[in-house]
């Protein structure tokens, strides 16, 4: 049978009235069922949250749709990688957290070698390249005019 013929067929048929009793019994049955149902309070944020992961779902489904097991086995693979690289990592202290501040007699002697270093090298020199050269601007009114002939 066509589909054609089926509408055709449909629309032929008369429409029934429904029994008046059914409908009052049908009325009480949804109002019961609407009391006993209880309310969802959907929040703003909550129905956002799931539209976006719809939405994220769609996107990833025709993404990943055309070949699901090779996208499968490269997602097994980093996690391998993830759990091999998290296992291998050194869970052993840095020494700066085990070592204590320097004592006083340590940083006394640094600064005798620091105080001994700057008198090895002598007292510095300013080169002629390490002087900043003082560039004092001119007021504009006193450049020479160029006369034209």
């Amino acid at each position: 049978m066509k589909p054609d013929n089926f509408e055709q067929k449909l629309q032929r048929q008369p429409l029934r009235q429904i029994p008046g009793e059914w409908r009052e019994e049908i009325l009480v049955a949804a109002d019961v069922n609407r009391r006993n149902r209880p309310v969802r309070e959907f929040t703003f944020a909550a129905t956002t949250f799931r539209r976006l992961l719809s939405t994220l779902n769609h996107q990833l489904s025709t993404l990943l749709w055309p070949h699901p097991k090779a996208w499968a086995g490269l997602a097994a693979i980093w996690i391998l990688i993830f759990a091999v690289d998290f296992s291998l990592r050194d869970k052993t202290p840095v020494m700066a957290e085990k070592s204590a501040p320097p004592s006083p007699e340590v940083i006394v002697e640094l600064r005798q070698q620091q105080r001994m270093l700057a008198e090895l090298i002598g007292p510095r020199d300013e080169h002629d390249a390490d002087r900043s050269k003082s560039f004092v601007p001119q007021p504009r009114s006193e450049r020479a005019e160029i006369v034209a002939v």
